[in-house]
């Protein structure tokens, strides 16, 4: 939605002032992929730049007083960008949908994990009654291949986009859910994140966060899973519906627990089959990560369900192949490539330390 001539005449006005007190604020060489220097040196082309970003997210405020607000949120993340990109090497950022949400608001909004790390293992045995010792314990971890990608071998579906529910538990079990199914049977069955947020609320809490752990127990009990098509997600929490009996669905038989703080074993199990794992994302830079391998500061405080598709190597930078469910508009194509062999055992971001994967007999 474009600014109409008023109230582009007070936006640029009152950018005018801000930019008088802190003409300082960006550096002359900009740093952003798919812009110039130039578009930060005009009051009028940053304006530009800020509708651009409009037009190109379908944005539409509700009050000139909302876009004023957004667009001085757009400038501050525009410009920790700028900076970001000049100090950063192996990874890059970008203006994403992201770029008028504080980074407050974005951890709120985006986040939605609630690890339980201690309770998970004692249900993992006791719940599901599973094999005590970790399935690929045997696999000697020189026989792995230097790479794999579970999307070109046809085991992951379409990006998915949880919105601003914090629902990123379901993704990343149903990511991990849809893998096994495409390994065991040979049919990629694009599965229903709306049916664990409606429906698997004994520990889980739709869009108020979640862990994959409940999800994989809640599927073995209920039968499994129904299809995306036969029940669509919405993008917030609605009323179990379980009159679909005469739907397909997919079942697994149980789930494992990868050992926690132990790359090895991530990448015995991943060579075997795609993971749910959880993350630390609520860095700023995640909010905007672009491309590259990430190897920037994260703690190890996890916050979100992702799933781990693959690994592989690039310029002598080892890198685990993470799908995210923010949508294929963030990061590439809606993946981050994230290091390992960081040296920690925990991982970079948390991510060894809360992997497990679904268990699906033929």
């Amino acid at each position: 939605m474009a600014i109409s001539s008023p109230s582009r005449i007070l936006l640029i006005a009152l950018f005018s002032v801000s930019i008088m007190l802190s003409r300082s604020s960006f550096a002359r060489d900009f740093s952003i992929v798919g812009y110039s220097p130039e578009d930060l040196t005009s009051h009028e082309r940053l304006i530009d730049l800020f509708e651009s970003w409009m037009s190109k997210f379908e944005k539409v405020y509700d009050s000139l007083e909302e876009k004023l607000q957004r667009f001085e949120i757009f400038k501050d993340n525009l410009e920790h960008i700028d900076e970001a990109n000049k100090k950063i090497k192996n990874y890059w950022l970008g203006l994403n949908e992201f770029a008028d949400l504080s980074h407050d608001e974005f951890r709120r909004m985006y986040l939605g994990l609630k690890p339980d790390l201690d309770g998970r293992r004692l249900r993992s045995t006791s719940e599901s009654k599973l094999e005590e010792y970790f399935t690929y314990k045997n696999v000697d971890v020189v026989d792995l291949p230097k790479s794999v990608d579970w999307r070109k071998k046809g085991a992951v579906t379409h990006v998915k986009n949880q919105g601003s529910c914090g629902s990123c538990w379901a993704f990343s079990t149903v990511a991990a859910v849809e893998g096994i199914n495409q390994i065991v049977t040979g049919n990629l069955t694009s599965l229903s994140e709306q049916e664990l947020i409606d429906c698997d609320n004994t520990y889980n809490n739709g869009c108020n966060g979640g862990l994959m752990d409940y999800a994989f127990t809640y599927i073995v009990s209920s039968g499994g899973l129904h299809k995306e098509e036969d029940y669509p997600y919405i993008m917030e929490e609605g009323t179990c519906e379980l009159t679909k009996e005469e739907s397909e669905v997919v079942t697994i038989n149980g789930y494992h627990d990868v050992p926690q703080n132990n790359e090895e074993s991530l990448l015995k199990a991943l060579a075997n089959q795609p993971l749910s794992v959880a993350i630390e994302a609520s860095g700023r830079d995640f909010q905007f990560y672009s491309g590259g391998v990430f190897d920037g500061h994260c703690g190890t405080e996890l916050d979100h369900g992702v799933a781990a598709v693959g690994y592989g190597s690039t310029k002598g930078i080892d890198y685990i192949i993470v799908k995210n469910s923010w949508g294929p508009k963030w990061g590439e194509k809606g993946y981050i490539r994230m290091k390992r062999n960081t040296g920690k055992s925990e991982g970079l971001c948390g991510i060894n330390k809360m992997a497990s994967y679904p268990i699906k007999k033929k």
